[in-house]
C-alpha cells in the first residue's frame, strides 16, 4: 500500500502496516474511510462509558483502541519506533504517567480554566505521540473525554467544519499551533480552538 500524507502526519513504518486487519486496503482514502468509521464507533463507547476516572493508562490506551482496534492490530500498544516527532518510546509509559499526574493535579487545584486545561494536556499527549498512528485524533478525543467527564464542560471544535486529515488552512493552523507549543507558547493552539 502506498499512502500520502498529509504535512504533520506521521508515517506508518513497514511494520506497523502489517498490523493493518485489512490486507484489501490499497489508498489512504480507504485507510481513511475503515478508520473513520471505526473512530465513530468508539466514539459511541465513549459517550455510552459511565467511566469518570479517565486520567489513567488504562483508559487512555482502550480509547485508542476502541477507536482505532478495529483496523490495526497495534491499537492501544504504546508505539516501539523512532518518529519524525515523539519522544524516544522507551519513555512513554514513563511521561504518560508524569502527564496524566500533572493533569490530576491542575484539574483538582484549578491550575488553569477548563479548556486550557484541556488543551495543555492534548498538545502533551500530542508531544509524547503514545502510539504508532492516530495520535492526534486520540489526544483531541481525549482531550474531549476530560472536559466532559472531568470538568463537565463541553468539547472543543477542534475541526471547525474542516477534515483535519486533509491538509487544508484550517489543519496548517493546528500543526503551527502545536509547533509553537512544543517550543512553549501555548497561546496560537489557544486561539485555534477559539477561532472556530
Amino acid at each position: 500500500m502506498v499512502i500520502e500524507y498529509p504535512e504533520g502526519a506521521t508515517p506508518i513504518d513497514p511494520d506497523e502496516l502489517e498490523g493493518l486487519k485489512f490486507k484489501h486496503v490499497t489508498t489512504r482514502e480507504e485507510l481513511d474511510h475503515l478508520e473513520q468509521g471505526n473512530i465513530q464507533d468508539g466514539l459511541v463507547w465513549l459517550q455510552r462509558s459511565k467511566e469518570t476516572d479517565i486520567l489513567n493508562e488504562g483508559f487512555v490506551r482502550e480509547l485508542h483502541k476502541r477507536l482505532f482496534g478495529d483496523v490495526w492490530n497495534w491499537a492501544g500498544t504504546f508505539r516501539q519506533t523512532e518518529k519524525s516527532i515523539g519522544i524516544d518510546p522507551i519513555q512513554i509509559s514513563v511521561q504518560l504517567r508524569i502527564l496524566l499526574d500533572d493533569a490530576r493535579y491542575w484539574v483538582e487545584n484549578d491550575t488553569y480554566e477548563p479548556l486550557e486545561l484541556a488543551v495543555r494536556f492534548h498538545h502533551r499527549l500530542v508531544y509524547i505521540h503514545l502510539f504508532p498512528n492516530g495520535n492526534g485524533r486520540h489526544a483531541r478525543i481525549m482531550a474531549d473525554a476530560l472536559l466532559m467527564k472531568v470538568l463537565k464542560r463541553d468539547p472543543i471544535d477542534w475541526t471547525a467544519g474542516y477534515d483535519l486529515q486533509e491538509m487544508n488552512e484550517r489543519r496548517e493552523q493546528y500543526i503551527l499551533a502545536l509547533r509553537a507549543a512544543d517550543a512553549g507558547d501555548i497561546e496560537p493552539l489557544m486561539h485555534f480552538i477559539s477561532a472556530e
